[in-house]
């Protein structure tokens, strides 16, 4: 990249930084909002502004720090501008199965009992109310098969930990 090339982009990457502050400065918070209440937001958008063109339509990021029952911690954050997220060529068949997987309440029962600590397909298939031991070993198939779940072997299943946040945090928007 040529010189000029490097500071007109520190300049338009500049410019988009102080409208910003402008932007933040000259709007007071909304009402039953308090400053800096959105400070993820905040810093997102300034690394919208950044990308430039490409991300003109802004775009989701979802974040997580979460210590489980087991005492296992995970730090996790996902970012994705609009037009990807929309995108009409996206594989909407692995997305569908993705969360038909999540669809079913034994499911979703099983993927909170093994974040809190039960791994194991006997411990699993003991909980009242998860059905047979054959169903159990179906509904966990489901799980793995999608993604949501990993066998450590001997028969421990683990969420992986790319899909912690992420599941909790699908689980935080359908209660919402």
């Amino acid at each position: 990249m040529e010189l000029e090339d490097r500071v007109a982009e520190l300049e338009r990457r500049l410019a988009a930084l102080e409208a910003g502050e402008r932007a933040e400065r000259a709007a007071p918070p909304e009402p039953g909002r308090a400053e800096g209440d959105f400070w993820a937001l905040e810093g997102w958008k300034a690394r919208l502004a950044e990308a430039g063109p490409a991300a003109e339509a802004g775009g989701v990021l979802f974040t997580g720090a979460v210590t489980l029952p087991a005492g296992e911690r995970y730090e996790w954050q996902q970012a994705a501008v609009t037009e990807d997220v929309l995108d009409p060529g996206a594989d909407a068949g692995r997305t569908a199965d993705s969360l038909a997987a999540l669809g079913n309440p034994v499911r979703l029962r099983l993927l909170r009992e093994i974040l809190g600590g039960r791994r194991t397909a006997a411990e699993l298939t003991a909980l009242d109310g998860v059905g047979t031991s054959g169903q159990v070993y179906h509904h966990l198939r489901q799980l793995t098969a999608a993604g949501w779940l990993h066998t450590t072997g001997r028969g421990r299943h683990e969420v992986p930990v790319s899909r912690v946040v992420p599941l909790l945090v699908l689980l935080s928007a359908a209660i919402a």
